[in-house]
């Protein structure tokens, strides 16, 4: 079983919130506690901003093929099963706001 490091950012089929299908898309990866599942963070080419979205500056870097923003208010719990592949990771700069955006997300229920 493969493990990623936090900061991967994978291809995967993303199930709909409704359960109703998947699509294949970029996840950024927040943790892998070396068992069969990851938790992922949405990644988009949608360029909207939200209080809780980072947008990425090395997406390239990444191995994503347009700008995007990792979306850490939608997590989800995934299958290491649905990972198609790794595509790269993030730059030290992008993965710092990440984590800051995570820790605001934190704060936010306090």
């Amino acid at each position: 079983m493969t493990n990623y490091r936090p900061g991967d950012v994978v291809l995967l089929l993303y199930p709909f919130t409704n359960g109703q299908g998947r699509k294949q898309r970029p996840a950024l990866v927040l943790l892998d506690t070396g068992d069969a599942d990851v938790v992922v963070a949405r990644i988009t080419s949608s360029l909207t901003r939200g209080s809780f979205d980072v947008e990425l500056a090395e997406w390239h870097r990444a191995g994503l093929l347009a700008p995007s923003v990792v979306r850490v208010h939608k997590l989800l719990t995934v299958e290491k099963g649905l990972i198609a592949e790794r595509l790269g990771a993030l730059a030290p700069g992008d993965w710092a706001q990440v984590r800051a955006a995570v820790q605001r997300l934190w704060q936010f229920w306090r």
